[in-house]
């Protein structure tokens, strides 16, 4: 039997959230990074979707629209940290939503963000929606991956008390209590990483390179990937300790992921009876 401390038989999280840091609370962050990163690898997809005729967007146009997600991604992740998890808090001091550098980002308000900056860029481009989305979709997963990283980085968004052999302690979990006590924890951001990051984006990256289904049936894809992520979120969910009240008895992520499930099922299944009507839902 292992008679050793906690600390002895799991590692302990002593990541620095800094890549280079200047004062003690200004630096160049892993958090704003993988925003970074998530964006440069979505201009990259973008890019190889027009040169390849799969987007509804001229090379030209990516630049503009990437620009419209980013402000999408950032002001939604945003006000929905504070509207979906965080609503009294922000009520009491509204300057909150200023202090970005104390964190606070929601994935399921920066998919709102997401889905008016879409809206406007094509009202005001004249380009399709649904095409859009599907597009939009495509390379959405290179973000979420980043970013489940930063937070395991962070030590943030930690899972729930488990013995697995991967467990990590978090000192974060119980501030103020000795290591040794302190109880081991799921990794669940390095699970949602591969969940949402590497799983989805295999996904979408099938249904969206290979097949005619974005072309025939414009939406289908964008709705497959509301249903998977809100499956796969739902499925990382189980592993990771609640960061806000409960919601009839579930998660506030997994309550937000069933609504956004319900909308994507429903979006697939519109976008399919469009083909339908057309008569071009073959080889879809």
């Amino acid at each position: 039997m292992n008679t050793g401390s906690l600390a002895d038989r799991y590692w302990v999280h002593d990541l620095d959230p800094f890549l280079v840091k200047f004062t003690e609370t200004f630096g160049i962050r892993y958090y704003g990074l993988s925003y970074m990163l998530g964006f440069l690898a979505g201009f990259l997809l973008l890019h190889l979707a027009s040169r390849r005729g799969r987007s509804p967007l001229g090379v030209a146009q990516n630049a503009d629209f990437l620009f419209a997600l980013v402000i999408g991604v950032l002001a939604g992740g945003r006000l929905g940290y504070f509207l979906l998890y965080e609503t009294g808090s922000v009520a009491r001091d509204p300057l909150m939503l200023l202090r970005v550098w104390e964190g606070g980002m929601a994935s399921h308000g920066g998919f709102i963000g997401v889905l008016l900056a879409m809206i406007w860029f094509a009202r005001s481009r004249k380009v399709g929606f649904w095409q859009l989305a599907d597009l939009t979709c495509m390379i959405t997963p290179p973000g979420l991956f980043f970013g489940r990283i930063a937070n395991f980085i962070n030590g943030e968004l930690w899972g729930r008390v488990t013995e697995v052999r991967w467990a990590v302690i978090f000192p974060d979990s119980d501030p103020g209590a000795p290591l040794e006590r302190i109880q081991p924890r799921h990794p669940s951001q390095l699970y949602e990483a591969g969940l949402e990051g590497a799983v989805l984006f295999a996904f979408v990256a099938l249904r969206f390179w290979r097949g005619r289904t974005r072309e025939v049936a414009p939406g289908r894809i964008a709705g497959e990937f509301l249903v998977v992520y809100a499956a796969l979120r739902i499925f990382g969910e189980l592993f990771r300790e609640p960061d806000a009240s409960l919601i009839l008895g579930m998660s506030r992520g997994i309550f937000y992921s069933i609504v956004m499930g319900v909308a994507g099922f429903a979006i697939a299944v519109l976008a399919q009876r469009r083909a339908a009507r057309s008569g071009s839902i073959k080889g879809a």
